[in-house]
């Protein structure tokens, strides 16, 4: 097996333990922080908060976490690599690539393909050279080296700076083998545009693609349908009850658990130990998104509905093992097959 690389340098994946697959540490507005620093107020502070946090859920039996901040959320890797050396008991894997709903970020407007119509040629997207590089030679000389590729689709869809960005991870992980999470919108079941952008056009496996908060639908049939295809499920977003509550999130995994997909989903709470997101007066509103939230809460919950210890240790130790250990596939892709004389019951 190939060592996943952490922050601290590479690991065994037998080393990895119980891994939460989507956490921030901090998520941020770089422009915004490096004018208007105010609210970040101390460094020092932020960063003992951070360390205090991380030791917590490390208590709780975590190992890994992996952190999927990249361009477009604020990522800079000497603070995240300040935090990790004192929290040695947890494993930070961090990523690559580019966030946006919409446009590609002004640098790339016109570079690479962005000229291909102008002069009349094909040019490469310097973003692939910039994720390999990341993944193969470190972060911005840090010699920290992603372990996922980043992307993502929101609710404008398919638009051309996010199919460029897509594109791009792809080739990354092509020349890499590095597995790939994606950002995605599932109530307007962008999943499917994934599959075929990734998967059809770019030839992707979709076993080594985390599918971001699928865990925002309770539509249990589209989750199984994109499961089948061979996708992981990333159920998480537990702990923000916005546009949902607790029991949708953890009755949906309940349910998916009992059709038999545990082997594929991973869990997380996208939780950060400072997002500036969002106002500081609403985050009391939320007050079970944070780090323990599934280990205190989800995780009992769950337990009490039938879920089962093998198959917490599925989601939670071993899928994402599986696909951080470069060149590891999940289980192939099925087709549907009849679960009952009876369909399952929805999950509302």
């Amino acid at each position: 097996m190939s060592p996943v690389a952490t922050v601290r340098g590479p690991v065994d994946g037998a080393e990895l333990g119980r891994t939460y697959m989507h956490e921030h540490i901090f998520t941020l507005t770089a422009d915004v922080q490096q004018n208007h620093p105010d609210e970040w107020g101390s460094e020092e502070a932020r960063v003992a908060d951070a360390v205090e946090k991380l030791r917590a859920l490390a208590a709780q039996g975590v190992r890994t976490i992996v952190d999927p901040t990249v361009v477009g959320l604020g990522r800079y890797i000497p603070r995240i690599q300040r935090i990790a050396e004192q929290v040695p008991e947890l494993n930070v894997v961090v990523a690559t690539g580019i966030y946006t709903y919409d446009s590609v970020p002004f640098y790339f407007h016109h570079r690479g393909p962005a000229l291909n119509e102008a002069l009349g040629t094909e040019l490469p997207d310097p973003m692939v050279d910039m994720f390999v590089h990341d993944i193969t030679d470190g972060i911005a000389g840090t010699g920290v080296r992603a372990g996922m590729l980043k992307c993502a689709i929101d609710a404008p869809g398919l638009t051309p700076g996010v199919e460029r960005v897509m594109r791009a991870v792809a080739r990354a992980h092509h020349r890499t083998g590095t597995p790939i999470t994606v950002h995605t919108h599932p109530e307007t079941r962008a999943g499917l545009a994934v599959k075929r952008v990734l998967c059809d056009e770019e030839g992707v496996d979709p076993r080594r693609v985390v599918l971001g908060h699928s865990g925002d639908t309770t539509d249990c049939d589209h989750l199984a349908e994109l499961a089948d295809a061979g996708f992981v499920l990333g159920m998480d977003r537990f702990g923000i009850n916005l546009a949902t509550t607790f029991e949708a999130r953890a009755d949906t995994l309940v349910e998916m658990c009992r059709r038999g997909y545990a082997d594929s989903m991973v869990l997380s709470q996208d939780a950060s130990c400072y997002i500036d997101w969002i106002d500081p007066a609403v985050m009391p509103f939320l007050a079970q998104w944070h780090y323990l939230h599934i280990g205190a809460e989800v995780l009992p919950y769950v337990r009490e509905r039938g879920v089962t210890d093998a198959q917490i240790e599925t989601m939670l130790v071993d899928n994402p093992r599986r696909i951080l250990e470069t060149g590891q596939p999940g289980p192939a892709p099925v087709a549907p097959q009849p679960r009952g004389t009876e369909p399952a019951p929805q999950v509302q």
